[in-house]
């Protein structure tokens, strides 16, 4: 792609990015709902007539007495007063309004870049595709909330909270890859095939370790065992991670095997990140890789600190703050490895080839 080309991309690569910090906060949005318990307060789901909260004290009431129908109010907030019931309500409204702003935000300059030649016919595939992943995660959000109304639920499924964040995490990691697609030059790419190769297992085990952190989530695993560097003073705790009746439902629903697995992930990212560092610093100084070198590993080490004060703090007031920056950091630290890898694609070109492109 050509200089120019590249610059006239450019306004559609901020209406992209944009959109991915958008996304961000909705993941971060879509966290606090979580820990706050607030995601089955709204047991509706009206795209438009949704937009706006109960706008009196009639409306709030009888909303407040939809919610006393469930499971979640009957078995764990019976206690809960029309105030209680306000304070959660505004996450669940703020999570969903900041999605359909997110998809004013993504439609209307898209059709302002197609009515202007912005975006050409290559790009209009991608753009289905965006628009096809937002679309699909609203579904996945309500098929969420779906679940724990007129059931005996009184959370959502920590199994489907994962898919619902890994969903969101895949939609941004596209809008982020198709930004760079369109404005990074391929003279800026490095040839570094085990460093990508590397690059490629950190994004494979971190995606594991992002499915764990949801599982942490929505089952509040820290609170199994809130200690450090030990797990209830246990290095190896096999007697209490073998007790769902088998391999699967232990690693997928026993809470100490699901922060077990969560810590070493980790530890094994960490180690893998001072690698890829080790690799990409012996790159020439030029190369836009080598100056990126360190920000997979700083991020990976505040990411690290930041799960040990989240799992220390989670008995206190502090867990929700600790949390949501674990949760954020954890982003930035995919976002990272995602563009590590594009700026590791660069193509290695045959001898002979090269020869004959010269001529």
């Amino acid at each position: 792609m050509d200089t120019i080309s590249l610059k006239k991309n450019r306004p559609v690569a901020i209406w992209l990015l944009v959109g991915a910090g958008m996304i961000i906060i909705q993941v971060l949005l879509g966290g606090i709902t979580r820990l706050t318990g607030s995601g089955l307060s709204i047991t509706e789901w009206q795209p438009i007539l949704g937009t706006l909260p109960p706008m009196n004290e009639k409306a709030w009431q009888e909303a407040f007495e939809k919610y006393q129908q469930i499971a979640q109010f009957k078995y764990i907030n019976s206690h809960f007063t029309l105030s209680d019931f306000k304070s959660i309500y505004f996450w669940e409204w703020f999570h969903r309004d900041w999605g359909r702003l997110m998809g004013v935000v993504f439609i209307i300059p898209f059709v302002y870049f197609l009515v202007k030649k912005k975006i050409n016919r290559s790009m209009i595939h991608p753009m289905i595709i965006l628009f096809l992943l937002g679309g699909l995660q609203g579904i996945i959000g309500w098929i969420m909330v779906q679940s724990g109304i007129g059931t005996d639920l009184v959370y959502v499924s920590h199994i489907r909270l994962a898919v619902h964040f890994i969903a969101a995490l895949i939609l941004l990691c596209y809008v982020v890859w198709f930004a760079l697609k369109i404005t990074v030059p391929q003279s800026q790419l490095s040839y570094a095939p085990a460093a990508k190769s590397l690059n490629v297992w950190l994004l494979v085990l971190l995606t594991i370790q992002l499915v764990y952190g949801a599982f942490m989530a929505g089952t509040h695993a820290a609170l199994a065992a809130p200690t450090w560097p030990s797990i209830n003073g246990m290095w190896w705790p096999a007697d209490y991670m073998l007790t769902q009746g088998s391999f699967s439902a232990d690693i997928t629903h026993n809470l100490i095997s699901i922060q077990f697995i969560h810590r070493n992930l980790a530890y094994l990212i960490t180690i893998l990140v001072f690698w890829w560092t080790f690799k990409v610093s012996r790159l020439p100084q030029t190369s836009t890789l080598y100056k990126l070198r360190f920000m997979s590993l700083i991020l990976v080490i505040i990411q690290v600190t930041l799960g040990v004060l989240a799992l220390l703090n989670s008995v206190n007031d502090y867990k929700l703050l600790y949390s949501i920056l674990h949760q954020f950091v954890g982003i930035l630290l995919l976002l990272s490895l995602l563009i590590t890898y594009y700026f590791s694609l660069r193509i290695k070109i045959p001898v002979k080839a090269a020869a004959v492109a010269t001529i």
